[in-house]
């Protein structure tokens, strides 16, 4: 496990977390992590520190509203977002691509597993990931 620092794109936003990107990532195909081609890796809340803009971050969600996305009120970058998952509890979605001082070969070597977000299957990826 690595602390990692990351922030939104004009740095309003700013967090660090403890994550080992050898456990992987995830890609979703609903409708909105498909409009903002989300990229997250789970993180426990323990492993996860706000380290300012707090009032700089806007709250967006939808459906049955389990999930807060925020964003950056002035970029419009999403750098995390938190979830209630029956089978995780508890758990932030760290935007992979908001983690400063990654490099590239680092990122290309995250596993990524897909997830059925559209059909609520959580379990098995959707047919098509090419698009992801």
């Amino acid at each position: 496990m690595k602390t990692c620092q990351g922030s939104c794109h004009c740095k309003a936003i700013r967090f660090e977390a403890d994550i080992n990107l050898a456990d992987g990532s995830m890609r979703c195909n609903c409708s909105f992590c498909l409009k903002v081609r989300c990229w997250s890796t789970p993180v426990k809340p323990e492993f996860f520190r706000l380290l300012a803009g707090e009032a700089d971050l806007a709250e967006y969600r939808f459906g049955a509203g389990n999930e807060q996305h925020f964003f950056c009120r002035h970029c419009g970058v999403r750098p995390f977002g938190i979830t209630h998952s029956p089978r995780r509890g508890k758990f932030y979605g760290v935007s992979v691509n908001c983690l400063d001082e990654i490099d590239i070969a680092a990122l290309a070597n995250v596993p990524v597993t897909y997830v059925d977000g559209v059909n609520d299957n959580w379990d098995t990826p959707p047919d098509e990931v090419a698009y992801l």
